[in-house]
């Protein structure tokens, strides 16, 4: 994978004439469909919204107290419009999930209320499978000595995805790479997939004051498809910047709501 920043937005018609990828011509493949794109689309747009949700859920509970969730998994889930974060423990014995802690979503975004669960509330359905999928991912996963978030959204069939990625350590500095994508069984407790969706990290630092960035780009080449990463690379960085994804057959660009478009097709 490499990387290069654009600053003048007349390179980009440049960019589309001249990018290459290796291995460009050694098939004729099809292009991928709307669902296909707009089905990662919706998966890069809930990861960050699942992150967004994490990182404000977490502040406002060391807010109250600095330390109450060490060690503890944390855990998203969307319910009619809301994201509800629960913080808590996996029980010895992996049946249950006691919930410590837990934070509902207000009506702004990043807003959340905090309430204690005195009781130690045990859940013994998504968010035990969930905890279980993450740390079945946290004992395969094999990444470099830096912090890594993980996010747990809803897979097809009931199953779970797990997605392990860099975190952001930098003001204005937006890791992309060396992120998992896990398929795991609804029970949480098999993987039945592993998409390594990007090799190396990569760390743009941020741009002197006074230049613009018109758009990022990157090669892609493990898969002639963009990765909901890619999408979430593009969310989440202030103020966004679309990103060109190019792959051995396509060259996409990452808008900044998330959508994908094709700009360059080589057959």
């Amino acid at each position: 994978m490499r990387t290069k920043i654009l600053v003048e937005p007349v390179l980009e018609a440049l960019l589309l004439l001249a990018v290459a990828v290796p291995g460009a011509f050694a098939q004729t493949v099809s292009a991928p469909t709307v669902q296909e794109l707009t089905a990662i689309t919706e998966r890069g747009i809930l990861l960050n919204e699942y992150d967004r949700a994490a990182w404000h859920a977490s502040d406002a509970v060391q807010t109250a107290n600095p330390k109450t969730v060490e060690g503890q998994h944390y855990i998203a889930k969307k319910e009619n419009g809301k994201w509800n974060v629960v913080f808590g423990k996996l029980t010895p014995d992996r049946n249950l999930f006691e919930i410590h802690y837990e934070a509902a979503q207000q009506a702004k975004p990043q807003e959340f209320s905090v309430s204690e669960e005195f009781a130690q509330r045990a859940d013994a359905g998504f968010y035990l499978f969930a905890a279980r999928a993450i740390e079945v991912a946290q004992h395969d996963f094999q990444g470099v000595n830096r912090p890594y978030n993980m996010a747990v959204l809803p897979g097809p069939q009931d199953q779970l995805y797990v997605y392990v990625y860099p975190a952001q350590t930098k003001p204005r500095v937006y890791p992309l790479g060396g992120d998992v994508r896990y398929l795991i069984s609804a029970d949480g407790n098999k993987i039945i997939e592993r998409r390594q969706m990007h090799k190396s990290i990569i760390e743009p630092p941020p741009l002197d004051k006074g230049k613009k960035l018109a758009f990022g780009f990157h090669t892609h080449v493990l898969s002639d498809l963009p990765e909901d990463t890619d999408v979430f690379h593009v969310l989440t960085q202030d103020p966004r910047v679309p990103e060109m994804v190019g792959t051995a057959h396509f060259l996409y660009k990452v808008l900044t709501d998330g959508s994908i478009t094709i700009e360059k097709t080589r057959k």
